[in-house]
């Protein structure tokens, strides 16, 4: 078991899909990228190594830096996502009561409504008096 860890924990080609994946995208667009064609970043995703200067241009095109495809690792990734989520803090307080600024809403609601009323009520009685 501690050998298909290890195999697979220094598969390059694999490192390469999953961070590719984690930056959306598809081996079509990074096939593009580097000027080769989607079949050759399948292959590529399926070699347990990579040459340097191929390493380097895919690590450009995704943003990251060589070293940290080959320092890639899954568990990293879920305990920093999860080290954020634990240590994240939702601290908010409510400086008002709610209803209150319900009432308040409903209030100059029915103040504008009135107001409409009476523009209204002027309209009218204004073409009233022109006949």
């Amino acid at each position: 078991m501690e050998t298909a860890t290890k195999t697979m924990s220094n598969h390059i080609g694999r490192k390469i899909s999953r961070v590719r994946e984690l930056r959306g995208m598809k081996q079509e667009a990074l096939a593009l990228e580097i000027g080769v064609s989607q079949q050759t970043i399948s292959e590529i995703e399926r070699s347990e190594t990579v040459k340097e200067e191929v390493l380097e241009k895919i690590a450009k095109v995704l943003g990251v830096a060589p070293q940290g495809i080959k320092n890639f690792s899954e568990e990293a990734v879920i305990s920093n996502i999860n080290s954020f989520y634990d240590h994240s803090q939702f601290n908010f307080q409510c400086t008002f009561n709610p209803l209150d600024k319900l009432m308040e809403a409903l209030d100059e609601n029915k103040k504008l409504y009135e107001r409409l009323l009476d523009s209204e009520r002027e309209k009218v009685d204004i073409l009233k008096n022109k006949q």
